[in-house]
This record gives C-alpha cells, sequence and structure tokens, in this order.
C-alpha cells in the first residue's frame, strides 16, 4: 500500500482532543498533586483529569485560554478539532483499502481528488498474477472495465434500491424507456455506448461483464450463480475484457466493409 495507517494516524495526542472536547462546556478547574480536574458547573459533576502540563500546554498554545478557574476554547481549538478529526477518519480509510491522488475533470476544471482503488472489484483483480508473474488483467483490460462502468454509472443505469417520490402520472412518451424524457443527453449517450458495447460482446460474455464492472458482483459469487467450475470465471471475464478493449480500441488495419461501390469518376445525383 503506498500509505499506512501509521502515517495518517491523528497526531493529537488524545488526551488534547478530550480536553478541547470538554472545554466547550462551561467547566471549573481544579487542580491538586499535578493533576487538573475539569467539574460541570451545571451538574457539579467530575467530568474529566488531565495533567496539568496538558493544560498549560494547550494554554500556551492560544487553543484554550484561563480567567481564574474556569476554562474556555479559543476558535484555533475548533481548527484544531477540525483537523484532528479528518486526520482519524483518514487513517481509519487508509485501513479498508488503498488511496490514490488522482487529477479529475470537474466542469472542465482539472481537481485533485482522493480515489479508493479498492472501490471497484476490477482494481483487486488487476492485482492477481499468473503462474509467471505477469498481470493476469493486462492494464488495457481493466482500463475498458473501468470505462464500461463510467459509462453504466453515467447513464443511471443502476436498478433503484430505494422508494420513487416521483408523481404516478409523470409524462411519459409512448414507446420510451422509464425516465427517459427527463435524462440528459450525456446519459442518453452514455447509454447508447453501454448498449453498443453488450452487443459486441455477444450473449456469451457480455454477461459477466455486467455483473463485475457494473453490478460490482465478485468471481465466487458468479461461479455459485452460473453453476460455473471453480476459477472459470476469471478466464470468462479475462477474455470478455479483452474483446470489450477490441471494440473501444479497433486494431490499426483492420478491413471494413465498403458503404459504397463506384468508379473513379463517380458523382453522386443531386436530383430531387
Amino acid at each position: 500500500m503506498a500509505e499506512t495507517a501509521s502515517s495518517c494516524a491523528n497526531p493529537a495526542p488524545k488526551a488534547l482532543v478530550r480536553l478541547l472536547s470538554l472545554c466547550r462546556k462551561p467547566l471549573a478547574l481544579k487542580e491538586e498533586d499535578g493533576m487538573a480536574d475539569l467539574i460541570d458547573v451545571k451538574e457539579n459533576r467530575l467530568l474529566g483529569r488531565f495533567p496539568q502540563a496538558l493544560v498549560a500546554e494547550a494554554c500556551r498554545n492560544g487553543l484554550i485560554t484561563r480567567q481564574g478557574d474556569s476554562l474556555k476554547p479559543t476558535a484555533e481549538a475548533e481548527a484544531f478539532l477540525k483537523r484532528a478529526r479528518a486526520a482519524r477518519d483518514e487513517a481509519f480509510a487508509v485501513q479498508h483499502g488503498e488511496r490514490r491522488d488522482e487529477l479529475m475533470l470537474d466542469e472542465g476544471e482539472k481537481r485533485k481528488a482522493r480515489r479508493n482503488l479498492d472501490h471497484s472489484p476490477l482494481a483487486s483483480l488487476a492485482r492477481l498474477r499468473d503462474q509467471h508473474g505477469q498481470a493476469y488483467f493486462p492494464p488495457e483490460a481493466v482500463e475498458a472495465g473501468e470505462r464500461l462502468a463510467e459509462d453504466f454509472e453515467r447513464g443511471h443505469m443502476q436498478p433503484r434500491i430505494t422508494a420513487s417520490w416521483e408523481p404516478r402520472l409523470a409524462q411519459k412518451v409512448k414507446g420510451q424507456r422509464a425516465n427517459a424524457p427527463d435524462l440528459k443527453d450525456s446519459a442518453l449517450a452514455a447509454r447508447k455506448r453501454v448498449s453498443d458495447a453488450l452487443m459486441a460482446l455477444g450473449p456469451d460474455l457480455s454477461g459477466v461483464v455486467l455483473d463485475v464492472c457494473c453490478f460490482h458482483k465478485g468471481l465466487e459469487n458468479i461461479e455459485r450463480e452460473r453453476q460455473w467450475p471453480a476459477r472459470s470465471a476469471k478466464l470468462m471475464l479475462r477474455t470478455a475484457l479483452l474483446a470489450l478493449d477490441r471494440h473501444y480500441r479497433p486494431q490499426a488495419g483492420r478491413p471494413t466493409l465498403p458503404l459504397h461501390w463506384g468508379a473513379p469518376d463517380y458523382r453522386p445525383s443531386t436530383a430531387l
């Protein structure tokens, strides 16, 4: 992994974070034997005990202010807590997936975003190796699968799993798919690309590509649902992704059917 949990761990001590969180309430400070007790003013009960050195350090760094026996957090304390909470969440996320910073296009502008490489099943499958140590799924095959998944998501083709709040008497066009008039041109174009790709693969290969790339099913689940032999889904998926890559990137010099036969001096007729 590019990052480890230790590198993203919260640099702030837990005791300091807890101290600043408690200081949001009206508190009374009671010091004894090198320890500082935080007493809730309203309920008159002990909320926490901290070393006096920690309280003094927080005051010296401008995180809290002390007026007699009362403590109050500063504006810097809120920013400090937000950074500590973000670092803690990042450390937890790193333990459950590999992250990488990438440049993404957002409305024509390049923005830096953190991507979870394990979000797609293809990310984990791309790390598989064959008996010779080579990638079992070539990079171009993985790229083709991710391209299909992006078009599938951009076309809003994922089945609805929540309740629909649209009016039951919504305007519909006869013969069109539900919600089709409300889709943007980009979504309709994405649906067309998905349909063309699946037609190019055929019924034998399109199913496994849809299950893995679009519905995020595991290979073992596919083998169990389709009653395939063990480790056969991996071979079928590899074959399908390579065929999908050939669909997206036709080979140079591939023969194509002529659009029209004509003599060298042929001219189309313009008569109406």
